[in-house]
Formats: C-alpha cells, structure tokens, sequence
C-alpha cells in the first residue's frame, strides 16, 4: 500500500490562474474523481460549503455526517476521505496561507477559529437562516473565479475574508469560550503546534518545547489548557499517534519500521502506548480499516 497523496494546488489550477481554486460541488467531484475518491490530503487551506446531499466525511480518523448546511475546513497535511449516500451539492474552494496573506499583510489565516489550531472541530452546521447567507458568499466567490475581470484577486481575497468572517461568527457563537481566548495564547499555541509538527518524531518531552518558544513548561501548559484544554505532553503524543495511524492504514511499512520511524526503537512500548490511548492495538486498527476499506 502506497503512502497517502498530498495533491498540490497546481492540480487544479485554471488559466495560470495560481494559489486560489473554486467550483460547485458536484463539477468539481466529477471533474477530479480520480484523485479525489480515496483518502488524500493537501497543501492548501481548503473551505466547502453543502447545500445537498448526505454521507460521511472522515477527517483524521474522525467521521462527521454530512448534511444540507454542513461546512468542513482543512488545514494543510490533514487527511480526508468522503462517502456520500446521496448526491452532494454545493461549493467548494481552496487557496494558499500565501495567497490570503499577501493581500492582509497584518494578519494570519489562522486567526480564524477553525483554522488556528488542529484542535478545533473542522466541522460547522448551519442553520436555514444561515444557509442562505453563507450561500451568498460561496456564489459570489465561484462566480468571480470563473470570471476574467480586473482586480480578480484582490476582489476573491476579500470575499474569501468576508466569508471566513461570517463563518467565524456562527463558528465562535456554538462555543462562547473564543471569544475571550487571548491573542498572546493563540499565538504561542500556532508556533508550538508548527514546533510539534517540525519535531515530534524524536522529540516526546514539553520541556523541549518550552525551551524552543523561550517560556517554562509550566507556562506553556497554561497556554495548552487556556485554549484546548489539553497539556503539551498530551498534544505532543496525540500528533505522534495521528501519524502513526497514517502510517499503518496508508503505507506498507512493517509495523516495528513505523514505531522506529516515529522514534520508538522499542517496539512493544510504542505497541503499549497506542493501545493505552487508542483503546486496540496497532494490528487491530490497521485491520479495521482494512475491512471498513472492503
């Protein structure tokens, strides 16, 4: 079994049009089935909007429904896969961190909630009221893509921010605690995520990272809890395990060379380890997806 894909924005790249991509739904699914069908991930922040269709989207290792007004967001290196019952409609679009950051030079994509950490849900339902309104946003968006006109992307990075904005509202609305979370906080949490994401293969200890960012353990596990509610030890061992289930579902390694290749030379404890958090162990979760795959 080969490892998982990572497509490129340039895939989908209409006329040179580069860092940005938008289109209905069900066109785009049709348009891309052969890459899109199977688990993949991107290098692309990625946004889509459904206005119908049912089935379960798996993000992660993780299986949200999919319903009329459901929004999904992905960040880059995140794995997805989709399985619809009914046929989906809707829009989609994805874009480059540089493609919405050359044009607001002050500010991140990830100060928006589903984009700020990996611990956020990267899932959204809206309401009937909602629906019509975020619909605006997608169509006007799609319509200025397809189209040829002067200041194109200067008019598609403002749509996509008025939209990342209204979806922000509804998003922070469910979960009142974003509101007050500090901007000090959010931003220690992104530079330790991305410090993780460099890392985490062969270093395990939060005194590593707190090294790294230039603040004590203690204070960088405040930072984790005020946040996500969760410490750094637990972040560190939950982006090892996310990896390792990668490894053993989408890759043909043994399962010893993907332990040592997570920086565990000792087999039987990365094996203790993955059942302690996962509740089964490495060979019984690569066959259940193997038969959920059947």
């Amino acid at each position: 079994m080969n490892t998982i894909p990572i497509l490129n924005i340039e895939q989908f790249e209409e006329d040179s049009f580069s860092n940005f991509y938008s289109n209905d739904l069900s066109t785009h699914l049709k348009n891309n089935a052969l890459v899109v069908q199977k688990p993949h991930s991107h290098n692309f922040f990625l946004c889509v909007f459904f206005l119908e269709g049912t089935g379960t989207h798996e993000i992660d290792f993780n299986s949200y429904e999919v319903t009329k007004g459901s929004v999904f967001f992905l960040r880059p290196g995140q794995t997805h896969s989709w399985s619809f019952t009914s046929a989906p409609k809707g829009y989609i679009f994805f874009h480059t961190q540089d493609f919405y950051e050359c044009y607001f030079l002050n500010k991140s994509i990830t100060q928006f909630p589903f984009y700020y950490s990996y611990e956020n849900p990267p899932y959204l339902g809206l309401s009937e009221t909602e629906i019509k309104v975020i619909n605006s946003r997608f169509e006007d968006i799609n319509t200025e893509f397809h189209q040829t006109n002067i200041y194109k992307k200067q008019k598609l990075a403002s749509l996509i921010n008025l939209t990342y904005i209204d979806l922000s509202r509804i998003y922070t609305a469910i979960d009142a605690k974003h509101h007050v979370l500090s901007s000090s906080y959010l931003k220690a949490l992104s530079v330790l995520e991305q410090t993780i994401e460099t890392f985490y293969k062969t270093e395990k200890s939060a005194k590593f990272y707190a090294n790294k960012l230039n603040i004590t353990v203690k204070h960088l596990n405040r930072v984790t809890k005020s946040t996500i509610n969760k410490t750094t030890t637990q972040l560190i061992t939950e982006r090892v395990l996310l990896e390792a289930k990668r490894l053993l579902v989408h890759s043909s390694k043994s399962f010893s060379r993907t332990a040592e290749t997570l920086g565990y030379n000792d087999y039987a404890h990365f094996s203790k380890l993955f059942k302690l958090k996962v509740g089964m162990t490495p060979l019984d979760f690569k066959k259940r997806y193997e038969i959920d795959d059947n």
